[in-house]
């Protein structure tokens, strides 16, 4: 247990700069604080004390702002960056090294049944206010940018970014995991191949007058 909670708090001071102490991670990060009761309530769950469980995942709602279902399934080194609004539904699973942002929903589209929630892969990262929702599997390295909407299963190695989020970036050199805002923009990249076409366009429309003028 020992050795776990040190490895949460490692994991804490390796991913947030801002992280000045062990004391201040263990007992002033929400993010730890949810984790740590969602052990406790993922245990209950597995041993079919659902109502305790339950109990505990919804104090830690109201303590930290970030609702685990106790039935999910969480990996090591698992870290939450401020976590106010975050959200994991019940048959999320979830991998190793995972980051998550405040505001992100790990949820379901409200039509599937049984398994209803995403499966997250190792080592991904997962922006600001993203929805990943649907019983699907984000594989491992992936980048999921702020506000992102997947809808959809993401392959390994991948950046993923709009609404709905798109491939970016595949097999390349990963953004760098902490770094949410230099992040390609299908849509931009898109709009400026326009604005340069119909440039082109016009000066050929240009001089096409000038030749008969």
């Amino acid at each position: 247990m020992f050795n776990r909670l040190r490895e949460d708090i490692q994991t804490c001071k390796q991913r947030d700069p801002a992280a000045r102490s062990a004391l201040e991670i263990l007992l002033l990060y929400p993010g730890l604080k949810a984790i740590r009761m969602h052990r406790r309530a993922n245990w209950c769950y597995r041993h079919k004390l659902f109502f305790l469980a339950r109990w505990i995942s919804q104090r830690a709602v109201k303590k930290t702002g970030i609702e685990i279902h106790p039935a999910a399934q969480i990996g090591r080194r698992f870290f939450i960056d401020h976590g106010t609004g975050v959200v994991i539904g019940e048959t999320t699973v979830i991998g190793d090294d995972v980051t998550i942002y405040q505001g992100v929903t790990l949820g379901g589209t409200g039509k599937d049944t049984g398994k209803r929630h995403p499966t997250i892969g190792n080592k991904v990262m997962i922006g600001s206010g993203a929805k990943v929702l649907g019983p699907f599997k984000v594989g491992d390295n992936t980048n999921i940018a702020a506000g992102a909407v997947v809808l959809e299963e993401i392959p390994p190695n991948c950046t993923a970014v709009g609404v709905p989020a798109r491939i970016v970036r595949r097999d390349g050199i990963r953004v760098d995991e902490l770094d949410q805002v230099h992040i390609p923009d299908p849509v931009s990249q898109e709009l400026c191949k326009l604005e340069y076409k119909i440039s082109v366009l016009q000066q050929k429309l240009e001089e096409y007058e000038k030749t008969i003028n």
